[in-house]
């Protein structure tokens, strides 16, 4: 009975672990300062210079930053436009940010965290992002085959960043 009752949770565990279709994180070093990258984090216009699938940026509420800002983006993705709403979930200055999204087509949930930290030679940028595809398990299996381009695609994102910040 003790073995039967250790594997169920250890099955609702690897559920849970599972609800994820798509867990992406990726690092860039860079000369800029945090300051620097910081700006191309909360500010629209510099957003949509490094993140290139992103076709409108906007903010939807009063609020323009800290915890509860609330904004919106379209995105090209799979030939399709992906059209979402966002809160932001973390705000730490010059360190690192976060948001997930509150309703929106094509996914079932995303989620997006950006750390930026000082190295001695500038600072590591890393993005890391959660997507949880529909369709179940086959949400999972389309996970699996976009995996590698949804890596790609991030990376030539974090490389432009790169570039951008430290002209």
């Amino acid at each position: 009975m003790l073995i039967e009752i250790e594997m169920l949770q250890w099955n609702w565990s690897e559920m849970r672990r599972w609800r994820r279709s798509l867990r992406i994180s990726r690092s860039i070093e860079s000369v800029a300062s945090a300051e620097t990258l910081w700006l191309f984090l909360i500010e629209p216009e510099r957003i949509q210079k490094w993140c290139v699938p992103i076709r409108k940026f906007r903010h939807t509420g009063e609020q323009r930053g800290g915890v509860g800002t609330t904004f919106s983006f379209e995105e090209k993705a799979a030939g399709q436009l992906m059209k979402l709403n966002f809160v932001i979930t973390e705000w730490v200055v010059n360190r690192s940010l976060a948001f997930r999204m509150t309703s929106g087509n094509l996914v079932k949930g995303y989620e997006q965290r950006y750390t930026i930290e000082a190295i001695p030679t500038g600072s590591r940028f890393t993005c890391t992002e959660d997507i949880e595809l529909p369709y179940g398990i086959l949400g999972k299996f389309i996970g699996l085959f976009r995996r590698s381009f949804s890596e790609a695609h991030l990376e030539r994102m974090l490389l432009e960043l790169k570039s951008l910040a430290e002209t």
